[in-house]
């Protein structure tokens, strides 16, 4: 797969060094109270208060709770890119760095889930038109046309990436008892049978 069909996070121009330090004071305070309260607990009001801010301030870095939550996802996103880009530079079969990505996928949305999840809930947009998730599913798309999948690979792609949402992952895990095995391994059954299908066509 061509690394130019991912959608790296960044770009932006580096922020003064007093706002730098603000921006990442709050996402500390924020992080350690979503640890010790859970997320969906913790108020905006209450972050500033324990950071020693003002409301203002936190709303000039943090437009809402969703904008927190994506901003404290950032690094771990980053993270789960760079070790996309590097699996994909391996000389593997493309069906083989599906399942690997899938995994890696699973793993992350279920470690972040309550972020996630307060996210999908306050922000504008969901977590599957996010900029910082959709190159998901343009990861499956790339990768289902190097497989030479016949068929609408796209809508195929959209399948798999819904599963990959963590309402899904968090009914699956939650409500219904699965683990991270199983999951996997119903998305990877659900791929084949997918591709299966479509072969035959």
């Amino acid at each position: 797969m061509n690394n130019d069909d991912l959608q790296i996070l960044g770009g932006e121009r580096a922020p003064r060094a007093d706002a730098a330090r603000n921006h990442k004071r709050l996402l500390n305070v924020a992080n350690h109270l979503f640890q010790e309260q859970g997320v969906a607990d913790v108020t905006m009001s209450a972050i500033a208060k324990a950071a020693g801010v003002g409301k203002g301030t936190l709303y000039r870095h943090f437009g809402d709770k969703a904008q927190l939550c994506h901003a404290l996802l950032d690094e771990a996103m980053r993270d789960f890119q760079g070790r996309v880009i590097q699996e994909m530079r391996t000389q593997r079969d493309p069906k083989d760095h599906l399942r690997w990505f899938l995994w890696q996928a699973v793993v992350y949305v279920d470690q972040h889930s309550e972020l996630l999840t307060e996210a999908a809930i306050t922000g504008e947009e969901n977590n599957l038109s996010h900029p910082a998730h959709i190159w998901w599913r343009q990861t499956i798309v790339s990768l289902f046309n190097r497989m030479g999948v016949v068929g609408d690979a796209s809508y195929m792609a959209d399948v798999i990436y819904v599963l990959l949402d963590v309402q899904t992952i968090r009914f699956q895990r939650r409500s219904l008892g699965y683990d991270l095995q199983r999951i996997v391994d119903g998305l990877l059954l659900t791929m084949e049978r997918l591709t299966a299908i479509c072969d035959k066509q």
